[in-house]
């Protein structure tokens, strides 16, 4: 299973829930929409990822000058069992130690920052029980349901009970808190998984989800389809990436939006360094001491020296682009990434996601780490 990987230590989940926390509340304090509201090009070049196996790598990737979008290829659900039929009631311990017990899914929403919930229900084969959506949640066979957010990822506690759910399951990445607490406390059961995210816990949120929607052994099969995609991908990367990190590109993950003057660098601990690590980039945050999601600062640009920043589409495009953000940020126009353009932005819903899309997630961040070429 993907947990029995030591990609760091215990410990620093409690750093990455403060994190994800942190970024559904400044995405909902903000008034800031989903990845809906914005297009996803931000300006660069479109395509999407062919396999890293077959695709032309760059003979060296730091001569590359440009932004690329990373068209993740997502071949749509495809649950690892048909219709299953949930054992009720099922009683488990969410990830708060709040015992639930479950009577009904026949009403259900899977509610968090990026839509990884619900899309697990549907790779799960009860995605017929969805009745409603979170603003992230933006697959083709979820995009018609109701939405019960508003005001960016803001739960909207009426919306939510117009649907008269019969289970909730949610994280902490959305907000306000109290809403969710008013719905258990209408005795809606609420299950409330990890919420951070990583290539550690992909199965242990896998398999919660599963069990709050009595199929425990659909979970586990899940899991195991993930964790082989993902094992099978990296080795891809890890065939072409260097060998030697001093010789792979240095990156750093920026989250930004500039129409509320939001400019983080994501840290240890973030979960952007499990995903630079894992498309064999360098994270240069970890070499300079930057931990967590902080604000940008110019000696902290200059330190780091990234050759490539890999964004949210979202956030780019609200700069305006590449050359919105380099006006906005003059300290990074100076460094390498910078002065090359050498900017990765990727959909905003999936690439912090950790969930079923893994694996193409992956994927495509590493064909625009080494092999650019083939998404411009």
């Amino acid at each position: 299973m993907i947990k029995s990987r030591s990609w760091r230590p215990q410990g620093a989940r409690v750093l990455v829930g403060t994190v994800v926390g942190v970024l559904g509340a400044a995405l909902a304090g903000c008034g800031l929409q989903g990845p809906e509201s914005v297009p996803k090009s931000a300006g660069a070049s479109v395509g999407t990822a062919p396999p890293i196996a077959s695709a032309q790598v760059a003979a060296d990737p730091r001569a590359w000058q440009g932004p690329v979008t990373a068209g993740v290829q997502d071949p749509g659900v495809d649950p690892v069992v048909t219709s299953p039929e949930p054992r009720l009631p099922a009683t488990l311990t969410d990830a708060q130690g709040t015992k639930v017990t479950v009577e009904d899914t026949s009403r259900v929403l899977a509610l968090d920052l990026h839509g990884t919930l619900a899309r697990t229900v549907f790779e799960l084969g009860l995605g017929d029980h969805l009745v409603g959506r979170d603003i992230s949640t933006q697959f083709s066979e979820a995009a018609e349901l109701p939405l019960v957010t508003g005001n960016g990822h803001e739960l909207n506690g009426e919306a939510i009970l117009d649907l008269d759910p019969t289970l909730i399951i949610t994280d902490t990445s959305l907000g306000p808190w109290d809403v969710v607490l008013q719905m258990r406390e209408s005795g809606i059961p609420v299950v409330v998984v990890e919420s951070s995210r990583s290539l550690d816990n992909i199965d242990d949120i896998t398999a919660m989800t599963a069990a709050a929607l009595g199929v425990p052994e659909a979970g586990e099969l899940l899991a195991d389809r993930v964790a082989g995609e993902v094992e099978t991908v990296q080795a891809e990367i890890e065939a072409v990436a260097p060998a030697d990190e001093r010789q792979r590109l240095r990156t750093v993950f920026l989250y930004v939006r500039g129409n509320a003057g939001v400019y983080y660098m994501f840290g240890k601990g973030s979960g952007a360094d499990d995903l630079i690590d894992a498309v064999g980039a360098y994270d240069v945050a970890e070499e300079i001491g930057w931990a967590g999601m902080r604000p940008v600062t110019a000696e902290g640009l200059v330190a780091a020296a990234p050759e490539l920043v890999v964004m949210m589409s979202g956030g780019l495009e609200s700069t305006g682009g590449v050359e919105g953000l380099l006006e906005k940020v003059p300290a990074l126009a100076i460094t390498p990434a910078g002065e090359n353009k050498r900017f990765v932005d990727i959909e905003d819903s999936l690439v912090l996601g950790y969930g079923p899309n893994t694996a193409a997630v992956l994927n495509a961040l590493a064909v625009a780490v080494h092999a650019p070429e083939e998404l411009a």
